[in-house]
């Protein structure tokens, strides 16, 4: 087997997700033929950093030993089990986990497969808890460009002007708030006041707020201070709106603290998780919520107050097996202390290009950076450029329009740091 000819059987049968396969007649495809720790590695060899966590998922590297170990042993006892009806230890294990590691009063774990459905079951949770209480409220706000998934209710409440524009017929009820412009406490101020201006005119209709905290991922990476989740956390409280953090991206580490969330201490109504909670292994994710939204769809039996909602693949054991090897790893090791060291070496890169020519903006929260190139015509297609350089000196880049960003697995060592970051020096020198 070889690069060629995976990558020609490939193109006869698949077709990749946000990408336009044209570009392939003349881009090559990067074929894996296994990973480990930070590297992904051809079928002839070649190794390339995986700076972009695979889509922000990978934690503790590829091919993590324990994480291989927890899986292995967990298919010899059972594989995938209804969760209707049953249970199993796994999932019960886990979900006390996550219990105790959430803010508090998040007492309630309802499951999903990726991060797109578990923001759909936060919508649909939130309207139907407020329908049980006699209220009828159907309209839902997020931030100006804000991401929140790709099903038709995640994209809803998205501010991705391409995808709204394109599926607008199918979408459901949303209007945006501003978000905070850049990561200064007055900034936060003011994108909650002019938030407090949407409540006063909406709130009866509104049935919850969704907000990704602290970073806006797929919207460019956009940063703001925590002081705004805080207000605007007081100011849902104040209306009776729900909060909805959805740290699909943020969560387990990424930003200096387990969860986002916490930075602001405050405790919503929903928390989204997914991406990191497996590790980066297999498809999980979950929904906590508190006590009176459980309480709000319990009764004697009646259908119409039932939550309706369900995955084939709920709680499967596997993935079970991989976040609680995940969590294990938490418990054992020191990791968001050693992230923050991490997060200073990376300050440090950084640093290279606060001057630089092209670049307007240099960003950071945590374990995420980002480069904010001056505005480029699309057709230009600068991020793809960008890419494709860095692939030639050993580094995955996937940019966000003119933002680059940088999210690597929390194993990575400081050189494979340095050398990420002298990829994208050399890609911006050669654009």
């Amino acid at each position: 087997m070889n690069n060629v000819e995976i990558s020609s059987r490939d193109l006869n049968v698949l077709w990749h997700p946000c990408t336009q396969m044209k570009d392939h007649e003349t881009i090559p495809l990067t074929p894996v033929s296994k990973a480990y720790g930070v590297y992904l590695e051809d079928f002839e060899g070649n190794r390339v950093i995986d700076a972009i966590s695979s889509w922000w998922v990978n934690l503790f590297g590829h091919c993590n030993p324990y994480i291989n170990q927890k899986i292995k042993e967990q298919l010899e006892v059972l594989e995938h089990v209804i969760l209707a009806g049953f249970t199993h230890e796994g999932i019960v294990r886990l979900s006390e986990r996550l219990v105790g590691l959430a803010p508090d009063g998040l007492t309630r774990c309802f499951y999903a497969d990726n991060g797109s459905s578990a923001i759909e079951v936060a919508l649909k949770m939130s309207y139907h808890s407020h329908k049980n209480n006699g209220k009828e409220k159907g309209l839902f706000v997020s931030l100006s460009e804000s991401y929140h998934g790709e099903t038709l209710g995640a994209l809803s409440v998205g501010d991705v002007a391409l995808y709204k524009e394109t599926y607008e017929p199918l979408l459901i009820r949303s209007i945006q708030t501003p978000s905070p412009e850049n990561q200064s406490v007055e900034a936060a101020l003011a994108a909650a006041k002019l938030f407090e201006n949407l409540l006063k005119e909406n709130a009866d209709d509104i049935a919850a707020f969704i907000v990704e905290p602290l970073v806006q991922g797929a919207g460019g990476m956009r940063m703001y201070h925590p002081i705004f989740l805080h207000e605007a956390k007081r100011l849902c409280e104040e209306y009776g709106v729900h909060f909805i953090a959805d740290e699909i991206l943020v969560g387990f580490g990424r930003t200096g603290s387990m969860f986002a969330c916490q930075q602001a201490e405050i405790t919503p109504d929903f928390l989204v998780l997914s991406k990191g909670l497996t590790g980066g292994y297999l498809p999980l994710s979950v929904v906590l919520t508190n006590e009176n939204i459980y309480n709000s769809f319990y009764c004697d039996y009646n259908p119409i107050r039932s939550f309706l909602h369900s995955h084939s693949y709920t709680g499967n054991a596997l993935a079970c097996a991989a976040a609680n090897a995940t969590l294990d790893i938490f418990e054992s090791q020191n990791v968001i202390e050693n992230n923050r060291k991490t997060s200073a070496l990376m300050a440090d890169e950084l640093k290279r290009f606060e001057s630089r020519p092209k670049v307007k903006e240099v960003r950071q929260c945590g374990m995420i950076a980002a480069i904010e190139l001056e505005s480029f015509e699309a057709h230009e297609r600068i991020g793809l450029k960008i890419h494709q350089l860095c692939l030639k000196r050993g580094v995955l880049i996937r940019p966000l329009g003119s933002v680059v960003y940088v999210m690597t697995p929390y194993v990575i060592t400081s050189d494979e740091l340095t050398k990420v970051f002298d990829a994208i020096e050399f890609a911006l020198d050669n654009i």
